[in-house]
């Protein structure tokens, strides 16, 4: 029996539970259900003191307060991916693969912030001051005005925090943050809960932008319960693939921009280069175009990005055919060699599929089908597409290609990079500099990459 004002929390979800059990009934975990004192949350009002309780002021959509202007750290694809600045009052939730480089890339945001002239402290409960002055030498950031700090305890921090202001605050990571008020350790469900609200109130109180570094389990959610999610004002992911240098920060929730907003990072030896045109990045040196090989014009947020997509087809040496993907839904792989198969007549049920997007990049858009497509198609018949050639399209299930958004601006990108065709559906958008071939069915486009006519 669970002893009186004990509750059972499950580390991985948050679900209670009355008594332990070696696995949680709610997220299929096991030995993630650990004990904790049963407390009231913060803020929580007593019965009686209900009827004491001040009514709420109701305000008009209309006021003549203006908006504090944003602050401008300085990292350009940090702004960017922000909404053009951190905004003072918000809490941000940065999360990431350890190793990946959060806290080299807030390291760089606090200086560049702090030598422009706001006023940033970085508090690290993950490693001591001297660790981070070292990283800073290496980034060539020493002489940056960053107040640094190494502490875990949440009273001490909140009490600094109210004492001094600050503009921009990093905490490093909410996971090592325990709070006096509860008995659970550092990293549970029940502290990570109560930290991450004391400082977000925190934040809305004292008019300070904080961003909190939170980790991630194996399956790359951000650890901890799904609520700090939505305390937060933003949640962004630091990815990056191993063996490439490229780190891609990406926007999932922001109230003061636009979501899957991305900034492109280059790691190096010296920290991280920002990358003003991605697409150059991602589509390499090469000169010729190999076959299976097939460059799509995207879009990431608000910016173009072209990135190539690799493709190959081989016969399959086992009686059941390999269908491998990276960087691609796997799901929409199966559903264009379904409709390739269905619509045009091409076989793949006796041939092993792999398909790649280069550089690392994860492809969300259903504007990639066709340069999938183009892909399949170009290393079946061993053809390969034109040099200067973007793909983009979507594939229905009854073969059509169906036009795509932001068009002109897609094609734009592809003049801006030397490209001078585009397979596509049917376009309205005007002449962009690239000689557009359009086709509405996907047998057109099976006929046009295998006789090579653009």
């Amino acid at each position: 029996m669970a002893r009186d004002g004990a509750i059972y929390v499950c580390q991985s979800c948050g679900a209670v539970h009355g008594k332990w059990s070696g696995q949680c009934g709610a997220c299929g975990q096991w030995n993630s259900i650990v004990e904790e004192s049963r407390a009231a949350p913060p803020g929580a009002l007593k019965p009686a003191a209900t009827s004491r309780a001040r009514g709420v002021q109701f305000e008009t959509l209309q006021s003549d307060t203006p908006e504090p202007p944003r602050i401008v750290t300085g990292v350009g694809e940090f702004d960017r991916v922000c909404g053009g600045g951190v905004v003072p009052g918000s809490a941000i939730l940065l999360g990431g693969d350890p190793g990946v480089g959060k806290s080299t890339l807030l390291l760089e945001v606090t200086a560049k912030a702090a030598m422009a002239g706001a006023s940033v402290a970085y508090i690290s409960g993950e490693e001591a001051v001297e660790q981070i002055r070292a990283r800073a030498k290496r980034m060539g950031l020493a002489s940056a005005p960053v107040n640094l700090a190494s502490a875990t305890a949440l009273r001490e921090i909140v009490g600094t925090l109210k004492r001094e202001k600050f503009d921009i605050v990093i905490i490093d990571s909410i996971q090592t943050l325990w709070s006096d008020a509860h008995e659970a350790g550092p990293g549970s469900v029940t502290q990570v809960r109560a930290c991450a609200g004391e400082l977000v109130r925190l934040a809305k109180a004292q008019g300070v932008a904080v961003v909190l570094v939170g980790h991630v389990t194996k399956d790359g959610q951000i650890a901890g319960p799904r609520v700090v999610e939505h305390m937060v004002d933003a949640v962004l992911s630091f990815e990056g693939e191993r063996g490439y240098p490229f780190r891609i920060l990406r926007a999932g929730k922001n109230r003061f921009g636009a979501t899957d907003e991305i900034g492109v990072f280059e790691m190096g030896d010296a920290g991280l280069r920002e990358v003003a045109n991605p697409s150059a990045l991602f589509l390499g040196d090469s000169t010729e175009r190999a076959p299976g090989s097939a460059v799509f014009a995207g879009i990431e947020g608000s910016r173009p990005v072209l990135v190539e997509v690799q493709a190959l087809v081989a016969p399959s040496a086992y009686g059941t055919p390999r269908r491998a993907v990276v960087g691609w839904d796997s799901g929409r792989l199966a559903m264009v060699l379904a409709v390739l198969e269905a619509r045009c007549g091409l076989g793949f049920g006796d041939r092993d599929v792999y398909l790649n997007v280069a550089g690392g990049l994860r492809i969300n858009e259903p504007a990639a089908d066709l340069a999938a497509a183009a892909a399949l198609i170009s290393s079946a018949n061993d053809m390969p597409l034109p040099q200067g050639c973007v793909v983009f399209g979507e594939i229905s299930l009854s073969g059509e290609v169906r036009a795509v958004g932001r068009a002109e601006a897609r094609l734009r990108e592809a003049a801006k990079l030397g490209f001078d065709q585009a397979l596509s559906p049917p376009l309205t958008a005007k002449d962009k500099g690239v000689r557009l071939t359009a086709v509405s069915r996907l047998g057109e486009a099976v006929e046009r990459i295998s006789e090579s006519r653009y």
